[in-house]
């Protein structure tokens, strides 16, 4: 990957970008779109880098993966300063306890950590259950509640405090890549499109979208407002190249072998065949998967927004969904960059997206 690249993917998951506190990682998103295209933003937060096609009549196209990612927040502060929260977006009970946090409060960050009852001082039967997210608490060594409420407040909210870490080759890990991998790939996108000899034949939108781990909110809003003919949702998926993920059930996909390109109802079978047959043609390594329903992604609000839009996902593996320690293969983003560069290349006609 190229160095620029990578910085600007490592600052983009150290931002702390929560559902509905996403600007911090919206304004690296922001300026680092802002030399390759024209950049506005919207009420909800989403921000939208635009390139402009040779013709007015041009097909619309709108690529979109969301900045935010799962997290906490606080809801109250006990007597004795211990803080209790909220999940925002789904969290897994069992990995909480335990880790280091970061409360993002006014003046600033605030560090804490989730604490949990000695297993010393459990009975035998508790030992191996989960303690539920609305009994845990985060312990910001506050003495009592007026100490804690002075450096924090209820509603701020809060991330797990992981670094991004080169694992092995092109391998690494983060918090957050659900979907910030989705937004680097629209950005790198815009990038390579700015850096075209030749214009495209389409009007290309690039949209970092908000809220899509509470409700698909900010691709709900964001798709109103371009109003695309085509669009084309980046968004990770379950990597079942880990010991305890059923094949039978999620597909055959693995890190390093490609971006993912589902078919099902959700997607435009012409657009699929397009991004498939592109691959083919650049040797792109891609794997495919079977969502027969409606996905749980900007893709779904995307393909019924207005009068229809023709859909297509494209989907990076990605090992340990919503834990701290997601893990994904570089080459698998860079394939996902250049794969929607060259079939933006050869789109001309909306008409062509039109089922026959």
């Amino acid at each position: 990957m190229r160095e620029e690249s990578l910085e600007f993917l490592q600052e983009l998951l150290k931002a702390p970008s929560p559902s509905g506190y996403e600007q911090p990682a919206q304004r690296v998103f922001r300026s680092y779109i802002e030399p390759f295209s024209t950049v506005t933003t919207d009420v909800m937060g989403n921000v939208y880098g635009h390139i402009q096609a040779v013709s007015d009549s041009a097909p619309r196209v709108m690529l979109v993966g969301h900045s935010d990612e799962i997290g906490l927040q606080i809801r109250y502060v006990d007597d004795k300063g211990f803080i209790y929260f909220s999940a925002i977006g789904g969290v897994d009970a069992h990995l909480t306890a335990g880790l280091i946090v970061n409360i993002h409060a006014k003046q600033g960050t605030v560090r804490g950590v989730i604490g949990k009852k000695p297993i010393h001082l459990m009975e035998p039967k508790d030992r191996d259950s989960v303690v539920k997210l609305d009994a845990q608490y985060i312990d910001i060594g506050a003495s009592d509640r007026k100490e804690a409420e002075s450096r924090v407040r209820v509603g701020d909210p809060i991330t797990f405090s992981t670094e991004f870490s080169t694992l092995h080759g092109s391998r690494v890990t983060a918090r957050g890549f659900d979907d910030k991998a989705g937004s680097f790939v629209v950005a790198e996108v815009l990038r390579q499109v700015h850096a075209l000899t030749e214009k495209l034949s389409c009007d290309l939108y690039g949209v970092s979208s908000v809220q899509e781990e509470i409700g698909l909110r900010g691709g709900t809003t964001s798709c109103y407002n371009v109003k695309p003919d085509i669009g084309i949702c980046v968004e990770v998926d379950f990597a079942t190249d880990q010991p305890d993920v059923e094949r039978k059930h999620n597909g055959d996909v693995a890190l390093g072998k490609g971006p993912i390109l589902p078919r099902g109802a959700n997607i435009n079978h012409a657009l699929f065949e397009l991004l498939a047959d592109t691959a083919e043609k650049e040797g792109i390594p891609v794997q495919f998967t079977g969502i027969a329903r409606a996905t749980g992604t900007d893709a779904n609000v995307m393909q019924i927004s207005r009068g229809g839009v023709a859909t297509a996902l494209v989907k990076i593996p990605l090992r340990y969904m919503h834990t701290p320690v997601e893990v994904l293969d570089l080459t698998d983003l860079d394939a996902a960059v250049r794969l929607i560069t060259a079939t933006l290349k050869r789109i001309s006609d909306k008409k062509e997206f039109v089922p026959q």
